[in-house]
């Protein structure tokens, strides 16, 4: 029975945690905190579950209720784990774009941005070196298509994605939206700048956190999403 207890002690923190944020009853500090605790009791779930189960097996019956137990806990943190799991593997970067000699500006959703933790400007050779190392495979897509016409795309496939879009320039070829996370709810900026190029256009894309040092590879999959979406 305290196996169950735990189990269910620590989804309620878990689910908890991201509602306190979206619904601004907490700062992302405090957020983070239940979390941890959340965490804290998966763990305590799996080693009383795990007693439990030997003792029942002992008995040879009472194994139910910490199977159970075991089941809730793998479903609540199956996800957060395959996320701690890709941070570990990933570089310590929130700010990706498909052209680290010229990342894509932010222009109007600077505003947005006002008190962000992570500023607006791109952070250089560095950032550039950590995300060809973690992100290899982003690059810019050309399209066979005029500017005018691959940037109607480029929106149209914006606003598909569910993004919220801030500021649409077709003479500068550029586009800033917001994306917010599933989960906790963060704001993501983005910037999708169409340029002229020798057989068409060239579109490149700009995904950027505004809090975390660690994007645990949002920003990558998002570019990723949506360029396949306009390649198609």
């Amino acid at each position: 029975m305290l196996a169950l207890l735990l189990a269910m002690t620590s989804a309620m923190l878990l689910v908890g945690s991201a509602l306190l944020y979206r619904s601004h009853l907490a700062g992302l500090e405090r957020a983070f905190l239940v979390l941890r605790w959340a965490v804290y009791g998966g763990i305590a779930t799996v080693l009383v579950a795990v007693v439990a189960i030997v003792i029942a097996m002992r008995r040879g019956s009472g194994m139910a209720i910490a199977v159970v137990a075991l089941v809730i806990v793998v479903a609540a943190f199956a996800m957060p784990a395959v996320k701690l799991r890709q941070a570990a593997r990933l570089p310590r970067i929130h700010d990706i774009t498909t052209d680290t000699d010229q990342p894509p500006r932010f222009v109007s959703v600077v505003a947005l941005r006002a008190g962000a933790a992570n500023p607006a400007e791109y952070g250089g050779p560095e950032i550039a070196a950590q995300q060809r190392q973690g992100y290899p495979d982003l690059q810019p897509l050309s399209l066979s298509l005029p500017p005018n016409q691959a940037f109607d795309k480029a929106l149209a496939t914006a606003r598909e994605m569910g993004w919220e879009i801030v500021a649409s320039d077709p003479p500068s070829g550029r586009i800033e939206a917001t994306d917010t996370t599933f989960w906790f709810g963060f704001k993501d900026d983005v910037v999708v700048r169409v340029a002229p190029a020798q057989n068409g256009s060239r579109v490149d894309v700009r995904s950027l956190s505004r809090v975390g040092l660690s994007d645990v590879g949002t920003n990558a999959a998002r570019i990723r999403k949506y360029l396949a979406a306009l390649a198609r």
